[in-house]
């Protein structure tokens, strides 16, 4: 007997088609009915009037948390030069996501080591004006400074030690950066 290629093909995949057709191997979970969900607590939802908004180019204090009553920016010489004892940086030291506190105002930046421009990208999540512009960021030495969209200093830094930072803003607010 003599059988082709092409017929003994066709003769296993017909095989292998019926046989994979009756498996018993999902008869199991026919039986089975998964658990009821349990609901979601359900509670009271109240309506109220939303304030009016605020003029554009105005901020209200109050949509900012604060920062603790006994927090302190270290002062910087009056010359913009690092205080005694500031660290040399490295970019590596200040990628990451910061809590920054400007005059009393609290928001977090992200400083990750994506180039961008002469330096890294910057994201600020909420921040007060002007460190709600940070595009980006570099050291320099003991500095880390914070730039606009123009490339322009937003805000200069210098480590005080550990895992934060204190400097001033273009504007002359202090600022600080804590993880």
């Amino acid at each position: 007997m003599i059988f082709s290629k092409t017929g003994l093909l066709a003769v296993s995949l017909a095989a292998l088609v019926a046989s994979g057709c009756s498996t018993s191997r999902f008869s199991s979970m026919d039986d089975q009915q998964p658990a009821p969900l349990t609901p979601a607590p359900s509670g009271t939802v109240t309506q109220n009037q939303l304030p009016p908004p605020a003029a554009p180019g105005t901020t209200d204090p109050s949509q900012f948390p604060t920062a603790p009553k006994n927090t302190q920016v270290a002062s910087l010489p009056p010359d913009g030069t690092a205080p005694a004892g500031a660290a040399d940086l490295t970019a590596a030291s200040v990628a990451g996501v910061w809590n920054v506190n400007v005059s009393g105002q609290s928001c977090k930046v992200a400083t990750p080591q994506t180039k961008f421009g002469a330096g890294y990208r910057a994201g600020p999540l909420h921040c007060p004006a002007p460190i709600d512009g940070i595009k980006s960021w570099n050291v320099a030495g003991k500095q880390l400074t914070l730039y606009d969209e123009n490339g322009g200093a937003l805000a200069r830094l210098y480590s005080s030690g550990g895992e934060k930072f204190d400097g001033q803003t273009s504007n002359g607010q202090p600022i600080s950066l804590t993880r």
